[in-house]
């Protein structure tokens, strides 16, 4: 599907002329694609590139135009579930016109990063910026996931919840290896400044660019670290919780059994001395009361 968009006021606004500057295609299918390949010469690699969210970012000059591919948070789906992934975007820039190739249909200029802007490079380069922040959210989310899950553990017996939790720490991986990724390109793009003629000012934003994505980086790694080293307990309490589950269970079991070997030991086919009395029932019953009392004292007692 494509969109097209125009600068007006320092504000990115949807337009229906087909001379707008920018070229937003998501999911584009087999004409689209062939659109790009033929009428603006994208190398077809490149192309199928912007649409994998495998590709590592990096950052190629090809001789009528340049290629960003960065890496973003992907949009979580319900088959994913509580598995977050990094997608994938490429950025085609050829002086006049920026073409955007995304493999989903979300609006990619929300947020405050696009409040401001003037050129097409400045466009360009609060894309990326917009991606860092965006990880900077999934990274809070996942914080909030960890802690919740691991409330749960504390109380709970099921491997789902240490499961959830290897797929938050999964998720950490990925996007640890996407922001890293991310950082390279930039470090890519800011050696190349000169080539593709940047501004004293889009030079500088770069490297706040740079400083953002390198303090996200470290943030993933600290929450993969401490997700990390604390899993091996995590799992421990688990099986401290089924280790007092069935120690419960014990006690209950051995609490019945010794009342029920008094009323057998009296219930047998032999001769009960008790047989003659009349209240031979409630002395039997109250004896079992008192067995089992005394097996609770005497476990209390042990501290078992």
């Amino acid at each position: 599907m494509l969109k097209r968009y125009q600068i007006i006021d320092q504000k990115i606004v949807e337009s229906d002329d087909v001379q707008s500057p920018i070229l937003v295609f998501s999911k584009p299918d087999a004409n689209e694609k062939r659109l790009l390949i033929d009428d603006y010469g994208i190398d077809e690699h490149n192309l199928n590139s912007a649409l994998d969210p495998d590709e590592p970012a990096r950052f190629e000059i090809e001789p009528n135009h340049f290629v960003v591919l960065f890496k973003r948070p992907q949009n979580i789906s319900g088959e994913d579930i509580l598995l977050f992934k990094a997608a994938t975007s490429g950025i085609f820039f050829f002086g006049e016109c920026l073409i955007i190739v995304r493999a989903d249909e979300t609006n990619p200029f929300e947020g405050r990063p696009f409040s401001k802007v003037s050129t097409l490079r400045d466009v360009m380069l609060r894309l990326i910026y917009r991606s860092i922040f965006h990880f900077l959210e999934h990274l809070k989310i996942i914080n909030l996931i960890s802690d919740e899950v691991e409330q749960k553990i504390n109380k709970a017996m099921e491997n789902r919840f240490l499961i959830n939790l290897f797929a938050v720490q999964k998720s950490l991986v990925y996007y640890q290896n996407a922001i890293n990724s991310n950082g390279m390109l930039i470090e890519k793009i800011k050696h190349n400044a000169a080539k593709i003629s940047f501004t004293q000012e889009e030079a500088e934003l770069l490297d706040d660019i740079l400083i953002e994505n390198n303090q996200c980086y470290r943030q993933a790694e600290v929450h993969s670290n401490i997700l990390a080293s604390l899993m091996d307990a995590r799992a421990s309490i688990v099986s401290n919780n089924i280790n007092v589950l069935m120690k419960t269970l014990n006690i209950i079991t051995i609490a019945i059994m010794v009342p029920t070997f008094v009323v057998s030991a009296f219930s047998m086919n032999v001769r009960i001395p008790l047989s003659p009395l009349a209240h031979a029932f409630w002395i039997i019953l109250g004896l079992a009361g008192i067995s089992m009392v005394s097996f609770l004292l005497f476990w209390k007692f042990r501290r078992w």
